[in-house]
């Protein structure tokens, strides 16, 4: 029975994956910064751990007491949409923290027991935002680029050794609340500037009546997807969306 880690579990696409690879039948260890039990089935093959993916100590803790996995999902992220002119760079190197840093510091910790076994697989989650121009998403949008940057030359690395990398980019997931939390998680000096405010609130519009959406489900299936795929594709869109701007692109 196959072993799978996958980080911010707490809600949202990271809730689903672990919910979709248990129903499959693998055993789960689902990372939350601040654990919720209750929010995952009560499994004796489901096992919630605490888990900071910006402290290298919690990163550590984490894998000494789970041992063994066959597969690191990396999926805790931030959320981040405003005008750059006025997010603090405070701000944005905490986006980077968790996005991106987080990804690679849980990509370093679980390479050495994939290479000595020679398989294993990681799989990042970014975002739709890397498949075309978005606005009041360029910090977001960065850290999300750069683990998509990340993730292709990882591929090239570990192929040798049997171990795959892959991307999953989710489309926009209404339920997932992301501007309502990215503008909970503002400051004060994070709002939109006036100057900028009737262009903003078209862009915001504009995304919300959209016609096509990704559901959480469409996520948890295409991590799946990614995890079993053997054919040497690295990035995986998903929901409609997604693939819409990935045809397109």
């Amino acid at each position: 029975m196959k072993t799978v880690l996958i980080t911010g579990t707490s809600s949202g696409y990271g809730r689903e994956s672990a919910r979709y690879f248990h129903a499959q039948g693998w055993n789960v260890i689902a990372a939350m910064r601040t654990p919720r039990p209750d929010v995952l089935p009560s499994s004796p093959r489901l096992r919630v751990i605490e888990l900071d993916v910006t402290r290298p100590g919690s990163i550590t803790a984490a894998f000494e007491t789970v041992g063994p996995v066959d597969v690191l999902v990396n999926n805790a992220g931030v959320p981040c949409m405003g005008v750059f002119e006025n997010t603090p760079m405070a701000r944005v190197r905490e986006v980077f923290e968790t996005n991106t840093f987080g990804v690679m510091a849980m990509t370093q910790a679980v390479l050495p027991q994939f290479r000595e076994r020679g398989s294993g697989v990681v799989v990042n989650v970014t975002s739709s935002v890397v498949l075309g121009h978005m606005p009041l998403t360029a910090v977001y949008k960065a850290s999300k680029m750069a683990v998509e940057g990340f993730t292709a030359s990882l591929a090239l690395e570990l192929a040798p050794f049997g171990v795959r990398a892959r991307t999953v980019e989710p489309g926009a997931c209404l339920t997932t609340n992301f501007a309502a939390n990215a503008a909970k998680n503002a400051s004060p000096d994070e709002q939109v500037p006036a100057p900028y405010a009737p262009w903003a609130d078209k862009a915001m519009d504009d995304f919300t009546r959209q016609e096509l959406f990704t559901k959480e489900s469409d996520v948890a299936e295409t991590v799946w997807r990614a995890v079993h795929d053997t054919t040497g594709q690295l990035r995986f869109p998903a929901g409609p969306d997604a693939v819409a701007l990935s045809q397109a692109k």
